[in-house]
């Protein structure tokens, strides 16, 4: 996979971004994406190729190691980094369809721009990035639950049982390299909810954010209210004196 095409990509995002936006973007590509391309897919590159079980019988092997590893974590990791990322594509497509608005609008109006600023969170730029981080967290989430029901809570055992056939009997099978592959398992799944983490903060900020926004506004327009029916106290004339 071209992760450094990716990587380029979405980090036009950057500047759409708040500062929690920023932290998780960092951190996806320097604490999963650096560590899958540099260090995990070389843990994982002899899983097939070193599974040993005390058995000949063809076959069982292979049966049992489909049954241990029922889908890598190279390629589990590889989808999830895919899934998480993409949502951030939602904000920059809809940036760049204010964008492309923008000039259309000042073409008709000569000049008079639609938006003083296509990147800024408002209206339905605002629920986009939103629904962008909801989108993120829920498939970090998710992934972490299909992993957990995988693995048996991300445990990798030194030795396995199988008795499936085409084994003859309960046979005993070895992965190479078990404590590493753990501990890089486990390293995965914690940044992964360090995550989950940003985005909710994310959220909490912006929903916060916008709440604080509309009460500052509820409160100027009572202000002008009280303001306006004061002056036009003040402007009405005496009430005249009956004789």
């Amino acid at each position: 996979m071209n992760w450094s095409g990716l990587e380029s990509l979405i980090s036009g995002v950057n500047k759409y971004s708040t500062a929690f936006g920023r932290i998780w973007l960092s951190m996806v590509f320097v604490f999963r994406v650096m560590v899958f391309v540099v260090a995990a897919q070389r843990v994982w590159g002899d899983e097939n190729k070193d599974f040993v079980c005390n058995t000949r019988q063809p076959g069982c092997t292979t049966i049992c190691y489909d049954h241990i590893f029922p889908i890598s974590h190279i390629r589990l990791w590889a989808l999830q980094l895919i899934f998480i990322t993409c949502p951030s594509l939602m904000v920059m497509a809809h940036v760049k369809y204010r964008e492309g608005k923008d000039a259309k609008y000042v073409e008709l109006h000569h000049g008079s721009h639609l938006y003083a600023n296509p990147g800024k969170k408002r209206g339905g730029l605002w629920w986009t990035y939103l629904l962008s981080l909801v989108f993120k967290a829920g498939f970090d989430v998710a992934f972490l639950y299909i992993l957990y029901r995988i693995y048996d809570g991300y445990d990798l055992p030194k030795l396995s049982k199988c008795s499936l056939p085409p084994c003859p009997n309960t046979v005993d099978c070895f992965i190479s390299r078990p404590t590493e592959k753990k501990i890089f398992m486990l390293f995965m799944v914690v940044s992964s909810a360090v995550c989950i983490f940003m985005c909710l903060c994310e959220m909490v900020y912006l929903i916060g954010k916008r709440i604080s926004k509309l009460i500052r506004i509820r409160q100027e327009n009572q202000r002008l209210l009280f303001a306006e029916q004061h002056e036009l106290t003040n402007m009405a004339p005496p009430p005249v004196p009956v004789s």
